[in-house]
């Protein structure tokens, strides 16, 4: 399957037990920036996509961007910059 969201908005790959991810989520909502979640423990193959990413780690958040490149536990500033907005 393929992660790659569509312009102006990114997918994560995240985990429900993940501060990281729920404040990510939450600055994402107050700046607008739509997204697609996607639980690496609930999806079957998320995980190896999370670890190809990240050279063999499943660190969360891992956020894809619409031209594919991806970003590690990235700031909500680093989105908007990322996606022109």
């Amino acid at each position: 399957m393929d992660y790659t969201p569509e312009n102006g908005t990114i997918t994560m790959f995240s985990t429900s037990w993940c501060g990281y991810c729920n404040r990510l989520k939450q600055q994402l909502t107050s700046a607008g920036i739509g997204y697609t979640e996607v639980n690496i423990e609930e999806v079957p193959g998320t995980a190896e996509i999370v670890e190809k990413a990240n050279g063999g780690n499943q660190t969360v958040p891992t956020v894809i961007f619409p031209d594919g490149s991806t970003a590690t536990n990235p700031s909500v500033i680093e989105v908007k910059q990322r996606l022109g907005v």
